[in-house]
């Protein structure tokens, strides 16, 4: 079957998964479903740069923790009626809080990453780790916004036009934004800066000969995936209604780098699958076994070690050799 084919077969199928809750009386469905596509966008930002750029972050649950907490702070602040830093309003617009969560989560990736791309390696994986690590305790330290216990968003973020605190069309906003990011995730990757990027990972020092600027081209490419994963946080802040620094934990960044490995690394769609692995694999195995880590580990180890490639990767070799 042709890619668009299938493509547009599976965006239907999505696009009427509201319905079949209703009509199948699983309504648990769109909270699952709402939770992969977010989780898909986050990993598909970490993928960016592990995947195409070579840079192995494992900080990357910091940006994910940034967008959200954005997003419980600016509602915090509408809610009491007061300035945040004395002179910033708090709103509950999905207009405003959205592309602020995308620009400070930028800011912040700005930051980080112009610190640790002078590195690599192992050195680069560490600094990465450590300012997550950073973020994290620094967020549990904020007793004003819930410190470990986090921030409770009672209200979902309001859109012109649209009711939010419906859960369907709350998911209906999340596919929407899901599919924008995908387009332009795509696009991305296929453009002159994609091209740059991939270069650089399979041999930095023959691009740098090219007269190309590695660092700055990295730097660019390490802003727009923390940008990314800023925009996920958000999004999961505003189907949870919940922000906690648990977000920014280490293993946050380690479930989205399994993600990853388990759909397929230097894919566009790898992430999405391995996120509907993950979570589907989770929701199932903890519902019969409370050992269900165990099951999920060895699960994973299996699919990894035999698929040589992710999920992706056996995708394709099932549509003989097609992606």
């Amino acid at each position: 079957m042709n890619s668009r084919i299938l493509a547009a077969v599976l965006l239907i199928l999505l696009a009427a998964l509201p319905f079949i809750a209703q009509a199948t009386g699983q309504s648990a469905l769109l909270s699952l479903a709402s939770r992969i596509l977010i989780y898909g966008m986050a990993a598909a930002s970490l993928n960016f740069v592990l995947g195409y750029g070579g840079m192995v972050s494992f900080g990357h649950a910091a940006f994910f923790g940034i967008g959200g907490y954005v997003v419980g702070i600016l509602y915090h602040h509408a809610d009491t009626e007061t300035l945040f830093w004395g002179f910033i309003p708090g709103t509950t617009q999905m207009l405003i809080t959205l592309p602020a969560a995308i620009l400070v989560s930028g800011a912040f990736a700005a930051a980080i990453g112009a610190l640790s791309l002078r590195t690599g390696g192992v050195q680069f994986i560490m600094i990465t780790l450590a300012f997550a690590q950073m973020l994290f305790f620094l967020f549990v330290s904020l007793k004003t916004y819930g410190g470990e216990d986090g921030i409770i968003v009672r209200r979902t973020n309001e859109l012109p036009f649209l009711n939010t605190r419906d859960r369907a069309v709350m998911y209906w906003v999340v596919l929407a934004i899901t599919v924008a990011f995908a387009l332009g995730l795509r696009r991305l990757t296929k453009s002159s800066f994609g091209t740059v990027i991939s270069g650089i990972r399979q041999n930095e020092r023959r691009m740098a000969a090219l007269g190309i600027p590695a660092y700055r081209y990295k730097l660019f490419a390490f802003i727009l995936s923390g940008m990314g994963a800023g925009l996920a946080g958000a999004l999961m802040v505003n189907v949870l209604r919940f922000a906690s620094p648990d977000m920014m934990h280490w293993t946050k960044s380690g479930e989205l780098m399994i993600m990853v490995i388990l759909g397929g690394v230097g894919t566009l769609v790898g992430p999405f699958l391995g996120a509907a692995a993950l979570l589907s694999l989770e929701s199932v195995l903890a519902s019969w076994s409370e050992h269900w880590p165990l099951a999920m580990g060895l699960i994973l180890l299996v699919v990894v070690l035999g698929t040589r490639g992710g999920l992706m990767a056996l995708v394709t070799r099932l549509t003989g050799g097609r992606k």
